[in-house]
């Protein structure tokens, strides 16, 4: 079946097949009439399937075929809502968006944190048919009243399992109360969770429902492998690996921002070309390092789960867990980065005693045992024993597998908190599960791990001659972690 044959026009398909792309994949196949039949639809598919194309092609169409709205002041209504849960994927939509559209009238544009709000205001003054947005940002431009959405005819929820993840409901719902009650709604997401089904059956008007794949597979031709190693280890071992192997595109997960950070750091040291993309980082610096990955540039990039998501690179062949996420739902999304669109992939995981319980949650997600391979010179101490993760207490450091840095924070899927950031309380309500501090860029913080502390000992008595009251000691948290989540 060709792209023509699924009711697409002929400036679509011409666009779809300079952009190489002949054959639908099965998302595509499915999605695309179902869209233009003017449904709702829950669709969920493998991260790389190609389930962008599955409704941006079907929008640009009923948006062609359609007469465009007038709005009150004169300008061009947003007539597309596109919501999606972190900067790097939105603006990555925002791009299939022109690619596909390339010989439709229909403008586009992306607003996200991280970034001046002004830029994003004067293009908003000028109209446009499509906007793709993060949760914050645009709840930003509603506030300043530089955002109306009540022309939308179509709302796109994309990684809605990932929205849900960092805490978005409540700006979801937010920005659905904004919405005119007749649209049409389309659900995509990797995973297909019950949860999501929960927010389809609020959402949804007796939507279609695609499922491609079973829920939580992996992509069947990406390799995975299990390499264990010691934990003091795993730097050596991927400096190796690359080197042995001649890998020259690489993207790593680390668990932390400082983890990255260190890592590209010492890669950088072995002459390994390394730069690290995460939250902390400004959008100019995550935009620089992607496109020098892309473009063959830099030979590994060093990358927080976050900030990973809506890196879209064809024919990555090569994905490494330097660090097991302690979610299992996030190892589907990380390797889920290579194998895309059909071609063949990598999936590496560097394992360490630490790491065994995050390993078996990972299997029993996905319902298989990934193979292990011990590689020469780098076999683990088999008397070693698993540690717990540390925290010390009010300095906010992590140590675990050599690294060390802050609590995991949100990487910027609204407001922006950049230099020059007004240090003013949030203007609208903080989420649920944030009880303490303003969320960074329009993003959630996580709940604390619930800690174990050990009672303290009793002070010996002060005052008494040659009893000196003791110096006092740092406290040290351990946070256990079981079943892949902290407790």
């Amino acid at each position: 079946m060709s792209f023509a044959n699924l009711g697409l026009s002929a400036e679509l398909v011409r666009a779809v097949a300079e952009h190489g792309y002949i054959t639908p994949t099965p998302i595509q196949t499915q999605a695309i009439p179902a869209v233009l039949a003017g449904g709702d639809l829950l669709a969920g598919a493998q991260t790389g399937t190609g389930k962008t194309a599955g409704f941006v092609l079907p929008i640009l169409q009923l948006l062609s075929t359609r007469p465009a709205p007038h709005s009150a002041n004169g300008r061009k209504p947003i007539r597309t809502l596109i919501l999606a849960p972190t900067r790097e994927l939105a603006a990555q939509i925002e791009e299939s968006v022109r690619v596909y559209g390339k010989f439709s009238k229909q403008s586009s544009m992306v607003v996200y944190g991280g970034v001046g709000i002004n830029p994003q205001i004067t293009q908003l003054k000028r109209g446009v048919d499509i906007l793709v947005a993060t949760p914050g940002r645009l709840l930003d431009h509603h506030q300043q009243r530089t955002v109306d959405l009540s022309h939308i005819e179509i709302l796109v929820l994309d990684e809605a399992d990932r929205m849900l993840d960092m805490g978005f409901i409540r700006d979801i719902k937010r920005i659905l109360a904004l919405l005119p009650r007749r649209r049409q709604n389309l659900l995509f997401s990797a995973t297909f969770s019950e949860e999501i089904k929960t927010l389809a059956d609020s959402l949804l008007n007796a939507p279609a429902m695609i499922e491609v794949a079973r829920r939580n597979s992996t992509v069947e031709i990406t390799n995975q492998k299990v390499h264990p190693v010691d934990r003091d280890r795993k730097r050596e071992l991927l400096a190796h690996l690359i080197a042995t192997n001649h890998w020259h595109q690489v993207l790593v997960f680390t668990r932390t921002k400082h983890g990255a950070n260190r890592l590209a750091e010492q890669l950088n040291k072995d002459g390994i070309t390394a730069l690290a993309i995460h939250g902390n980082k400004s959008q100019g610096a995550r935009t620089r390092a992607l496109a020098e990955f892309k473009e063959g540039g830099l030979q590994v990039l060093c990358a927080t789960d976050i900030a990973a998501r809506g890196i879209d690179i064809d024919h990555l062949p090569h994905v490494v867990n330097y660090d097991l996420p302690n979610v299992p739902h996030d190892y589907v999304h990380r390797i889920g980065r290579t194998g895309r669109a059909g071609a063949s992939g990598e999936a590496i995981s560097l394992v360490c005693v630490d790491e065994h319980a995050f390993l078996r949650d990972i299997e029993k997600l996905i319902k298989r045992e990934i193979p292990q391979e011990v590689v020469p010179g780098f076999t683990p101490d088999p008397h070693a024993k698993a540690e717990p993760i540390l925290q010390r207490q009010g300095r906010g450091q992590h140590h675990n597998n050599g690294a060390q840095g802050k609590p995991r924070s949100n990487s910027g899927g609204g407001r922006s908190q950049g230099r020059g950031a007004p240090t003013a309380a949030p203007s609208r309500p903080r989420h649920p599960n944030d009880a303490t501090a303003k969320p960074q860029h329009g993003r959630p913080n996580r709940q604390p791990a619930q800690t174990h502390h050990a009672a303290p000992a009793a002070a010996p008595k002060t005052g008494t001659p040659g009893h000196p009251a003791p110096a006092p000691t740092a406290k040290r948290t351990i946070v256990y972690r079981f079943g892949g989540r902290s407790r």
